[in-house]
């Protein structure tokens, strides 16, 4: 005893040990992993002296061998995480999108190319735009005219890389630094500012991964790595003075983040200085977003930032800390269950990439008089149905000064207008500290507009306006012609804004996009002013739709677009064309500021169903920009008569659908509560249900109402169900109806409930028949059987296919002396043996032989569930018996991929080992997990690694109950197993 007491004591201690040990690992930074030189250093003549220039070629269409392709190891677990409308995008400021701007000051074409993606990427100097491409770069003037051809990247660098080049302009040193992605990374620094008449210095590592981002700081150049938590810093201040005079070589120092946890794919960002002063030595910042839909532990989503301090003269005494937590609103990061194929375009064309699990090409470090912010963006997914819509959830923090911590100071979620897709983007501030936002967009399945197709745009807001919001309106760089090709989904990855260091002002904002082929172009537009003495009215506030008088207030909002106070102007109104109503402003509009002015003169709005257009403008004689000063507000009177349906909320589509009731939301569009009106569905054009609604929708609400008439959905299709209301008085019809398919999904059952005796003589039989008389093909067979039997083990159960065969043993004398089967259920996929089982038998079981003998046979027919009573004295009675026959016509099968197929195993707890035996194909493949709606809920790509076959363990832990499709294949050939999650 005293033994085992002393034994129990060490191991106390030791876990205790371990653990107190782990957490302050946890709470140290940690030194470099390692510290190395270039291995090579070479020099490289200007372009303006050599007359050999190889010219880029571009023109083939092939995706680009990078680690995005490569490899999708996604870490994300099905069901976890946030879920609902995004927070921030649900409520938007009534600012949003309001404020008139100027059109770009020019857009220019960087590239062509048929790279997918292209990868266009850039950088603003002094009096150069240089714009990359994946494989090629071309060097233009401040007014876009080209100063060289497209060009191969082997001009500045000394050997053919992969991909992924990329442009920066280091403002402080007055020099471009340029990477590309090799057997590791090349790094060509320009020895001045003329990216064309200047020489260049190529330093080649190989120490780096894939998916380079570059980021310029005080202390080095800083580069993160799509290679788990590696990141890599180059030693700044030899890089940029070569000569051998120097005697310095310069190292390039390798940390590892601790805490780190990703998506699969990913990519964190050092913060890199934009423009204006360089920050002190030291406290450079990474960052990474931290999604709680991935696995890792992630309770709540957040950003995770580190900071790191390197001495270059004792390499190994450089530290990068531990990380900090800054939580963010809830978002949805994750597409598709991480598969790449996200966003459909429009007319069916090819679904590309929203790119998922990174932060958006770059984030961005600046100093202002007060403070020092950080900005940078990813995407996120604002719809949480089936239809998906991307939008671009955008962070600033703010450090009080250099090396202090980082808190958040805003975070906003833009939706582009009509609800389109918005993604792709980058943004950064200009010298007054306003925001300028470059992105892509096209139409979602949420626009009314569903033809948009890829296009560039920008947004932005000012330093003063109201936090998380982007006031600026939506502006147009270049709307696309035609659909990204495919079949390549890849589209964008290095998008890319800079500020222009000439004034500090202007921003550039390259982007990818289809202009008469696969191009990539730049805009160039600003924010900040221009004059002195400029105003105008933003919006018009009120009256709002609704029912409205003959004195309506008019409320607008002001703004000083201007770099000086304003006050001695008059703001007016008029009421479609109509006299103008001209007052004062009272007081002082600060430059930058925005205020409301309310009208001391009404305005008669009293004609029911009619529309108005209120005109608000600013007269101040000193205004040097009156291309800003109006803004016009369509107002309704809104009918007092007039409802609709809006939605129909049941049924919706699943497996094994049969009488099912039908829900719709009623919506009062008018001034007026409404009651007693009749409302009607019909089902494919049928005769309509009418039901009369006694309830009372309040003016402006809505009403939930269920029909008592059910919905007769039992057969495997698809069904069109068309609601409406009707109202007598209704003043509009067009808004009366609203319409829905539902789809039976894949399942169907049938029953037989007819008692019959079972026994008790030894060899009797009792046969129970369903007939079946749609006709598809089958996936997948379940059987529910209740019985009352004395001794199972007497009985021998078998499911008989129309035509006599196949013929399955569901069970052979099973269960022993047990008595009765109550809702026993055979099922392939059930996790217990009937054989194994113990008697009563109650839940799912696995029959003796497989069910899947009946895969891919029709289903029409008269099928039999026979019973075998193999013993006298013991009998019983049987109660009724139901069959579920799955279609694959749902399911979107392909030809198998192998004839064994997927094996699944339940292990608990809703975790399964998914197992596609074979030793012939060698060939990355995908799986995916859908629910019944066809929805991709999981993504993952799967190496054949041992050679004998593809092995993943799946977490359905998160997932509501019900059943799930697990696919495994390629492009033209998978397999495909049902899974059950309790």
């Amino acid at each position: 005893m005293r033994s085992k007491l002393l034994w129990a004591l060490c191991l106390l201690f030791a876990l205790t040990y371990n653990l107190t040990y782990g957490q302050e690992i946890e709470k140290k930074g940690l030194s470099p992993v390692s510290v190395q030189y270039p291995d090579k250093i070479e020099h490289v003549a200007s372009l303006s002296s050599r007359s050999n220039l190889i010219l880029d070629e571009s023109d083939t269409l092939k995706e680009m061998d990078d680690g995005r392709v490569r490899e999708s190891k996604i870490n994300m677990i099905p069901g976890k995480g946030s879920k609902g409308p995004d927070p921030l995008a649900k409520n938007p400021h009534r600012l949003k999108n309001t404020i008139p701007t100027r059109m770009p000051e020019f857009v220019f074409e960087t590239a062509a190319s048929s790279s997918a993606p292209t990868d266009p990427a850039g950088a603003v100097g002094p009096n150069h735009y240089f714009a990359v491409i994946n494989t090629g770069f071309r060097i233009f003037d401040k007014s876009g005219n080209p100063l060289t051809a497209q060009l191969d990247e082997t001009n500045i660098f000394t050997s053919s890389g992969c991909c992924d080049l990329t442009a920066s302009y280091d403002d402080a040193a007055d020099k471009w630094v340029l990477t590309l992605l090799g057997a590791g990374v090349q790094v060509a620094v320009s020895d001045g500012p003329d990216p064309v008449n200047d020489t260049w210095t190529v330093y080649t590592y190989g120490s780096v991964n894939d998916y380079q981002k570059m980021s310029v700081w005080s202390d080095g150049y800083y580069m993160t790595d799509n290679n788990g938590g590696l990141f890599h810093i180059f030693e700044r201040d030899a890089m940029i003075d070569p000569e051998p005079a120097s005697g310095t070589t310069p190292q390039i120092v390798t940390f590892n983040l601790t805490g780190l946890v990703t998506f699969g794919f990913h990519s964190p960002h050092a913060l890199s200085v934009s423009a204006g002063p360089y920050p002190a030595l030291g406290g450079a910042t990474i960052v990474a977003l931290q999604d709680d839909a991935w696995g890792g532990g992630i309770t709540q989503d957040h950003i995770k930032y580190w900071t790191v301090d390197i001495d270059w003269s004792n390499p190994m005494q450089s530290n990068v800390s531990a990380p900090t937590e800054i939580p963010l609103a809830p978002f949805v990061n994750v597409f598709d269950g991480g598969s790449f194929s996200n966003l459909p375009q429009p007319g069916g064309g090819q679904a590309i990439d929203a790119l998922q699990g990174l932060i958006y090409n770059q984030a961005q470090f600046r100093k202002f008089g007060t403070h020092n912010s950080a900005l940078f963006s990813f995407v996120v997914d604002v719809d949480p149905t089936v239809a998906k819509q991307a939008a671009v959830r955008w962070v600033e923090l703010r450090q009080t000064a250099d090396n202090q911590p980082w808190t958040l100071y805003q975070e906003g979620t833009y939706t582009a207008p009509d609800n389109r897709h918005a993604w792709n983007s980058s943004l950064t501030f200009d010298v007054q500290g306003n925001i300028g936002m470059g992105y892509t967009s096209m139409s979602s399945p949420n626009s009314a507009d569903p033809n948009v197709v890829v296009g560039t745009y920008y947004t932005g807001r000012y330093a003063s306006d109201p936090l998380g919001t982007m006031t600026v309106a939506e502006q147009v760089i270049q709307a696309g012609d035609a659909n990204i090709p495919g079949p390549f989904d890849r589209y964008g990855d290095y998008s890319k804004i800079d500020i222009d260091p000439d004034g500090d002002k202007k921003f550039w904002f390259v982007n990818e996009i289809m202009a008469s082929g696969r191009k990539n172009v730049a805009g160039v537009f600003q924010l900040a002013p221009n004059f002195n003495n400029d105003v105008g009215v933003i919006s018009v506030d009120t009256p709002t739709d609704g029912a409205l008088s003959n004195a309506e207030t008019i409320t607008v909002t002001v703004r000083n677009f201007g770099e000086l106070d304003a006050s001695g102007f008059n703001v007016t109104y008029q009421v479609d064309g109509g006299t103008v109503v001209s007052e004062a402003y009272a007081g002082t509009l600060t430059a930058g500021a925005t205020a409301q002015h309310v009208f001391a003169a009404t305005a008669d709005l009293s004609t029911q169903g009619q529309t108005y257009s209120i005109t608000s403008c600013t007269d101040y004689t000193t205004d040097e920009d009156n291309s800003n000063d109006c803004v016009s507000q369509d107002v309704t009177h809104i009918l007092a008569d007039d409802i609709g349906v809006t939605e129909i909320t049941s049924p919706v589509s699943g497996e094994g659908l049969g009488n099912e009731t039908v829900t719709v939301t009623i919506e009062n569009f008018g001034t007026q509560d409404q009651s007693g009106f009749d409302v009607q569905y019909a089902i494919d054009g049928g005769t309509p249900v009418v039901e009369t609604v006694v309830a009372t929708v309040l003016a402006g609400g809505t009403l939930s109402y269920s029909f008592t008439a059910l919905a007769n959905l039992s057969s495997v299709a698809t069904y069109n169900i068309v609601a409406t209301t009707l109202l007598g008085a209704d003043s509009d019809n067009a808004n009366d109806s609203t319409s829905t398919d539902v789809t039976n999904v894949s399942c169907q059952s049938q029953s037989n409930t007819t008692s019959q005796p079972i026994g008790p003589d030894a060899g009797s039989f009792t046969n129970s028949v369903v007939t079946y008389t749609d006709d598809f093909v089958i996936n997948d067979v379940n059987v529910t059987i209740d019985l009352v039997h004395t001794w199972n083990a007497d009985l021998e159960i078998r499911l008989i296919g129309p035509g006599g065969s196949p013929a399955i043993y569901l069970c052979q004398d099973v269960g022993s002396s047990s008595d009765n089967m109550t809702n026993t259920v055979f099922d392939d996929e059930a996790s217990t043996p009937i054989s194994s089982g113990t008697g009563p038998f109650t839940g799912s079981f696995i029959p003796q032989e497989s069910l899947s003998a009946f895969d891919g046979l029709q289903s029409i027919g008269d099928w039999t569930l026979e019973i075998l009573d193999d013993a006298n004295f013991d009998g019983g009675t049987f109660l009724g018996w139901t069959l579920q026959l799955c279609s694959n016509t749902n399911l979107s099968v392909d030809d198998p991929l192998i004839e064994e197929g997927i094996t699944i195993i339940y292990e608990e707890d809703n975790q399964f080992l998914v197992k596609l035996p074979t030793s012939s194909i060698n060939e990355r493949l995908q799986l995916t997990v859908q629910n019944v709606l066809g929805q991709t809920i999981y993504y993952k790509s799967l190496e054949n690694e041992s050679g004998n076959g593809y092995e993943h363990r799946l977490d359905m832990s998160y997932v509501a109950a019900g059943m799930y499709f697990v696919k495994i294949g390629n492009n033209n050939q998978s397999n495909i197993k049902r899974i059950i999650v309790k």
